[in-house]
């Protein structure tokens, strides 16, 4: 769909007092912009997102005030009659751009949504209201084209393609959803708490609940429409079936791919991936708390990625770039300086910190930002050996990239080349002695080390006296001989110590 010679892939309500101008691409609907300044700020929103255009009602959008900054700042404006209602407009525009995204040629699972739009329009003819088709996660897979109610909560509903948290508590705390799940046979639920009157129907195969059928309605319908309904869910329960089935196919060939061009396969890459730069982000702990010492299984790795898909999904990343990769859940996403758009570093940021709100085991380890295809294997090795510092606890914090934990990275990457089995130098001779003596000096050495020249620094890390600590330390000297003051000995015997674990 074209607006003003831009593509137009969305539709969104703009929220100028929020800061909500949707992104580029979107439809921007100016609703309850009545004041020329407010719609001039408006336009300049969208212009800084790159909204496909702005549609304000007639008044607005002939104010020469209005026109001169549309020009200005080139965002296409759509004039919207006085009399028309917004509600009308959302059904009309997410129709057309819900059914040209279900074409064959963009979407393998477009043929069924296709027929579910088509039953949509069917069930709305038997009730004579506007329906939704929609999935146990209350998200919109089709729905009708005639929307001849203008219900606040449809309009949320179908802009938003998901059912707003609000209406889902609502109907919650009413107990439709329990009702829902464990129901065969249509049911009517009267108008409350702000809600109009709804018929709700189930759509399961076999015991497995798949999804529902929803129509606004006046009053409960007659037992013929009722009975008429059910048979529709049976329908519809296939094509939930068929679209579950190709939406899983689809999802496997998006993850192979996107392992394929970590793993240095960028053959063709260029054409999929978004623009460069990227980053390679392992996500864990949404699921479950991941151990240091386990090794997730596939099944675990697939419940990770399908917590972090769905709520990428719930913050507008319609496509999420997601695969499990050697035992963990691995994101490509988009680093550009100032982008905050859907699939973007700093949009995962913020996504990290909303799911680790509620499950605080959450995080995220990215690699280094990669300009080439060919850096991406690069950029997923460095994001592992983040997140395997933090399964040891050398790293912290809820999103941390190689470029914070650079220091850490570098000495783990040093002592992978120790052998800890034939220690060089004094550190060996150390060890043996506080195996056979039941000494400290190792740990007193370390302590040193890390507080060097602060004696009351490094006993108190021991939790010894500082005169203890300096006995220790002559005590340690008459077992092997150490040049504290040369650099290069100081870095040697650290890193040794850390191999060894302290």
């Amino acid at each position: 769909m074209q607006a003003g010679g831009r593509a137009v892939d969305d539709v969104t309500l703009a929220e100028p007092g929020s800061g909500v101008f949707g992104q580029a691409g979107d439809l921007l609907l100016g609703v309850g912009v009545e004041r020329a300044t407010d719609a001039v700020d408006l336009l300049e929103g969208a212009a800084g997102v790159g909204s496909g255009a702005v549609v304000l009602r007639r008044a607005a959008a002939r104010d020469r005030q209005v026109r001169a900054a549309a020009a200005r700042l080139g965002v296409g404006l759509v004039e919207l009659a006085e009399h028309a209602s917004w509600a009308h407009v959302v059904w009309l525009l997410r129709g057309v751009l819900d059914r040209a995204a279900s074409g064959p040629t963009l979407r393998a699972e477009g043929p069924v949504l296709d027929e579910l739009f088509a039953l949509a329009d069917a069930c709305a003819a038997l009730v004579g209201g506007p329906i939704t088709i929609e999935d146990t996660q209350s998200r919109v897979l089709a729905y009708s084209s005639t929307q001849a109610v203008a219900d606040p909560a449809r309009v949320s509903t179908i802009v938003g393609r998901r059912v707003p948290d609000e209406v889902i508590a609502n109907l919650r705390g009413r107990g439709v959803f329990r009702r829902l799940a464990r129901s065969d046979e249509p049911f009517f639920v009267p108008a409350g708490r702000g809600l109009g009157p709804r018929v709700v129907v189930p759509v399961r195969a076999g015991t497995e609940w798949l999804g529902s059928i929803w129509a606004v309605v006046d009053e409960a319908p007659a037992d013929r429409v009722m009975a008429s309904l059910a048979q529709t869910a049976s329908v519809v329960a296939l094509h939930l079936l068929r679209l579950r089935s190709q939406a899983d196919l689809a999802r496997r060939v998006s993850a192979d791919r996107l392992r394929a061009v970590l793993s240095g396969d960028t053959v063709e890459a260029e054409g999929w991936l978004p623009p460069a730069p990227w980053r390679v982000v392992v996500l864990a702990g949404a699921h479950r708390p991941r151990a240091a010492a386990a090794d997730p299984g596939p099944a675990e790795v697939e419940r990770e990625i399908d917590v972090w898909e769905a709520a990428a999904r719930r913050r507008s990343w319609r496509h999420p770039l997601l695969a499990g990769f050697d035992g963990s859940a691995l994101t490509l996403v988009r680093d550009a300086p100032g982008d905050a758009s859907p699939g973007t570093w700093e949009w995962l940021l913020a996504l990290v910190e909303e799911v680790a709100g509620l499950t605080p085991t959450a995080t995220a380890s990215a690699g280094g930002r990669a300009t080439r295809a060919a850096d991406l294997d690069r950029s997923r090795r460095e994001a592992t050996e983040v997140q395997r510092l933090r399964d040891v606890g050398r790293v912290t914090g809820t999103s941390t990239t190689v470029e914070d934990a650079w220091a850490a990275v570098t000495n783990a990457r040093a002592l992978g080349g120790i052998w800890t089995e034939e220690l060089l130098g004094p550190v060996g001779m150390l060890r043996e002695h506080d195996e056979l003596h039941q000494t400290a000096y190792l740990t007193t050495l370390a302590a040193w080390l890390d507080h060097p020249g602060d004696p009351r620094a490094s006993a108190q890390g021991l939790h010894v006296h500082p005169n203890t600590l300096r006995y220790r330390l002559q005590r340690l000297s008459d077992v092997v001989e150490l040049d504290l003051h040369d650099p290069e000995t100081r870095l040697a015997l650290r890193l040794q110590l850390r191999a060894l674990g302290h």
